[in-house]
């Protein structure tokens, strides 16, 4: 007599139930076209609009994606496992590897849009590291594109009296990046803190991160500080929420 939870969910939601249970068995592969709408509205006696949103619910989980004119696929991107403890460890960007080696493994990574540039400070950065809102910073803003497609968004804020002269006021910044280049300025990072956020995209993150319709965006603000708790840098990160698992992995 009892009707189960799921006879209580809309009908859109069972047919993407059966739709990610039938892909968790291997029976639609990565990359495999998934049934279109009018193949979901003859098998499950629905309206185009319901066979549409059970479609939906795959794309803005990140599972599935639409090709245009092509119909939806399995997404056979693997999604980038982001190791937040190990990624930061000293012994990472200290011996002259990037922090992404640790999160990537053979995966091909490339780094485009890059624009280093010296702004006024906005003030809750400002706050942060300690200077007066309009004060000058070294602004290094990045696109992360992995396995040719667009994760992570990326803008830092340095100090510049600070970074003056140095390889983080360019482009490439060399072996260890920019927190090597800090520990030869005797600023290396020996803690860092990260805000973790989650909300919509705008429509230039939608467009320069390539999301599917209704996939959030996280928000990541790591401050690195040094010794005596001087913040030297602040990093506001976007990322494709359907691209990432965060992971954190520590002692008790």
């Amino acid at each position: 007599m009892a009707s189960g939870g799921s006879e209580k969910q809309p009908k859109y939601q069972r047919i993407a139930n059966a739709l990610k249970a039938a892909i968790e068995s291997g029976e639609y592969s990565p990359g495999d076209r998934l049934p279109g709408e009018n193949d979901l509205m003859e098998t499950y006696g629905v309206a185009r609009m319901t066979a549409r949103q059970a479609l939906g619910v795959l794309q803005s989980e990140g599972i599935a994606e639409a090709r245009k004119g092509a119909g939806v696929f399995v997404r056979d991107f693997k999604p980038l496992r982001r190791r937040g403890i190990q990624r930061l460890a000293q012994e990472q960007w200290g011996s002259g590897r990037s922090i992404w080696s640790a999160d990537i493994e053979n995966r091909t990574l490339v780094v485009d849009q890059v624009a280093v540039t010296e702004e006024g400070a906005p003030e809750h950065v400002a706050g942060v590291l300690g200077v007066e809102p309009g004060d000058a910073t070294c602004v290094r803003s990045r696109r992360f594109v992995l396995d040719g497609k667009p994760v992570l968004l990326s803008t830092s804020y340095l100090p510049a009296d600070l970074v003056a002269g140095t390889l983080i006021t360019q482009e490439e910044t060399g072996p260890g990046g920019t927190y090597a280049r800090l520990a030869e300025i005797g600023a290396k990072p020996v803690h860092f803190r990260e805000e973790i956020r989650s909300r919509m995209p705008t429509k230039a993150e939608a467009d320069r991160l390539s999301l599917a319709a209704g996939t959030p965006v996280i928000l990541v603000c790591r401050t690195a500080f040094a010794e005596q708790g001087r913040a030297v840098e602040v990093n506001e990160m976007t990322l494709d929420a359907a691209s990432y698992v965060l992971e954190y992995d520590f002692d008790a």
